[in-house]
């Protein structure tokens, strides 16, 4: 029974992942966005105390705890809380974790904890679409520059077991999709997914690859919430 609830939670999802993707995958702005553009710089901001109980929400307090804690200024993600564990959180806004629709919805607030090797790969490459995004460049453009600088190696190679945890009750992933079960994500650059033999049926395992930007994430869901609250699609069942 436990493992077809999995099952259940990897296809919902797979389909809600693939919709909310990342900000510099190749994917066509939609021009029908109601957010055509930047709303004002404060309409992203949070108070920094919620904004760094929200970051802290993305895994358990085991790991968040102990983990640094970036917020979001006017110039970009600072350093709130220094950390002990080498694991990072952060909330993330829409032209990093959210639908290409949803690039500038103001509204975005997706709670995410990486340990050490994403903080040191992965992150940087959210830092920088979160500069390009602040600096008012539109999706197409975050897309051309990430890709760029992907290619010309100025962001780094995804580090051997770099991943993060997303299992924060809280927290907004946008209109197109406002919240999705917890679960956990893994970094590789230029993988196949067919090694962990991802997206085939019966499989817990999702991939998502990005030729552009060289990434492949895989999103294996999970079954509770960081606050220990079971996810609704198994709230109903008994094992």
């Amino acid at each position: 029974m436990r493992k077809k609830n999995v099952q259940s939670i990897a296809i919902k999802s797979f389909a809600l992942l693939v919709l909310l993707g990342t900000a510099y995958q190749a994917m066509a702005q939609n021009a029908a966005t109601p957010y055509p553009k930047m709303a004002t710089i404060e309409q992203y901001l949070m108070d920094r105390t919620a904004e760094i109980a929200l970051a802290r929400s993305a895994a358990p307090e085991s790991i968040s705890g102990d983990a640094e804690v970036l917020v979001l200024g006017r110039h970009g993600f600072e350093t709130a809380v220094k950390g002990k564990n080498g694991f990072v959180c952060i909330v993330g806004r829409g032209w990093s974790s959210a639908a290409d629709p949803d690039f500038w919805n103001p509204k975005v607030r997706v709670p995410i904890c990486m340990n050490s090797p994403a903080a040191r790969t992965y992150l940087l490459a959210i830092t920088k679409i979160t500069d390009l995004a602040l600096a008012g460049r539109n999706l197409a453009q975050v897309n051309e520059a990430i890709a760029d600088a992907t290619s010309k190696k100025e962001l780094p190679a995804m580090e051997p077991g770099a991943m993060c945890y997303m299992t924060g009750k809280q927290g907004y992933g946008g209109d197109v999709a406002p919240h999705w079960p917890p679960h956990l994500m893994f970094f590789f650059s230029d993988t196949d997914p067919a090694i962990w033999g991802a997206n085939l049926r019966g499989s817990p395992v999702i991939g998502i690859a990005d030729p552009l930007s060289h990434l492949t994430q895989f999103v294996i869901a999970v079954e509770r919430y960081s606050d220990g609250t079971p996810a609704p699609s198994t709230a109903k069942h008994k094992h």
